[in-house]
C-alpha cells in the first residue's frame, strides 16, 4: 500500500475502527487491500459508514463481501437537501449496524440548517423506533445538537464521531450516555482541548476510529488515511493518559462490539 503500514507494532492486540469510509476513492489501493493490512496490523472489526444513498450502497456492497465489517445507513448533514426518503428504504437491509452519520454541519452549511435538522431528527426517530444506535456528525453545532437531541430522545446507543471539542462537550455527551469517538486529530499538537478531552474521557465511554480516508494520524497527516491506522490513534491516547496501549485496544474494541451489538449479529449469521 502506497500509504504505508501503521507505525506501531501490532504485538497481537486486536482493535476496532469504529468508523471508516473504505468505499471512497482515496483509499489507498482500494478497499480490499486497505481491509487486508488493516487484519495484519490486529483490526479485526470495522464500521462502514454510509453518508448518503450511493456511499450507504457502498457501504452495505462492503460489509456483504466481509464478515468483519459492518455498514450504517445514514443522511450527512452535507446531504440533508437530498432528503430522507432517499436511504429509508436501506435500513432493513443485511448488515445494518447503525443508523447516521447524522447531525448538523454549521461550518460549511452544504444544506440550509432548518433542513439539517428536519433530516437529523429524522434519523434521531429511526434509531428510537428500531433500537439502532446512532452515529452523530456535528461540527460548529453543539448546543443545537444537544438541543435537538434532548427535545427528539437520545437514543440508548449514541456516538459522537470523530468529537472535536473539549472537556465539556465530552461530559455534555457522557451525560446523556453517548460514547465518544476519538480520531486522528488527536495526535494532532494544536489540538489541545481535545487531547484534554481524550484523557478525561472515562475508557468506557469511548471508541476509536480513522474517519478515513479522512483525518490521517501524525506522522501520516497529510495522505490519505486507511483503518490500519487505527492502532496510531489508540497508541496516542494511551500515551496521553499513561496506560498500556493494551488497555486502550481491548476497552475500545469491547466497547465498539457491544455498542453496535456485534457478537448478536454475528450469532445470526448462516454457518
Amino acid at each position: 500500500m502506497s500509504s504505508g503500514v501503521s507505525d506501531v507494532a501490532s504485538d497481537g492486540l486486536r482493535w476496532a475502527d469504529s468508523h471508516c469510509h473504505v468505499y471512497d476513492e482515496r483509499i489507498p489501493d482500494g478497499s480490499a487491500s486497505a481491509l487486508d493490512l488493516a487484519r495484519a496490523d490486529g483490526v479485526d472489526t470495522f464500521i462502514v459508514v454510509g453518508c448518503d444513498r450511493a456511499t450507504t450502497l457502498s457501504a452495505l456492497e462492503v460489509a456483504a463481501a466481509n464478515r468483519d465489517v459492518w455498514a450504517t445507513v445514514g443522511l450527512h448533514p452535507h446531504e440533508a437537501s437530498h432528503g430522507v426518503d432517499t436511504v429509508v428504504d436501506l435500513l432493513d437491509s443485511p448488515g445494518v449496524a447503525a443508523v447516521g452519520e447524522a447531525g448538523l454541519d454549521f461550518h460549511y452549511d452544504h444544506s440550509p440548517r432548518d433542513i439539517q435538522a428536519e433530516v437529523f431528527r429524522a434519523q434521531i426517530e429511526w434509531a428510537n423506533e428500531r433500537s439502532l444506535p446512532l452515529v452523530i456528525h456535528t461540527r460548529e453545532a453543539w448546543e443545537e445538537t444537544f438541543e435537538i437531541l434532548d427535545i427528539a430522545g437520545v437514543p440508548e446507543r449514541t456516538v459522537f464521531h470523530c468529537f472535536t471539542g473539549g472537556v465539556d462537550e465530552m461530559d455534555a455527551c457522557v451525560e446523556r450516555g453517548a460514547m465518544v469517538s476519538f480520531s486522528g486529530i488527536v495526535t494532532f499538537p494544536s489540538a489541545i482541548d481535545l487531547r484534554e478531552a481524550a484523557v478525561k474521557c472515562p475508557l468506557d465511554s469511548m471508541l476509536i476510529e480513522t474517519d478515513s480516508p479522512y483525518l490521517a494520524p501524525v506522522p501520516h497527516r497529510g495522505r490519505p488515511n486507511h483503518p490500519a491506522l487505527v492502532a496510531t490513534v489508540g497508541t496516542a491516547i494511551a500515551d496521553l493518559r499513561d496506560v498500556a496501549r493494551a488497555e486502550v485496544a481491548a476497552v475500545t474494541r469491547a466497547n465498539t462490539r457491544r455498542f453496535f451489538a456485534l457478537d448478536d449479529r454475528e450469532a445470526e449469521w448462516p454457518s
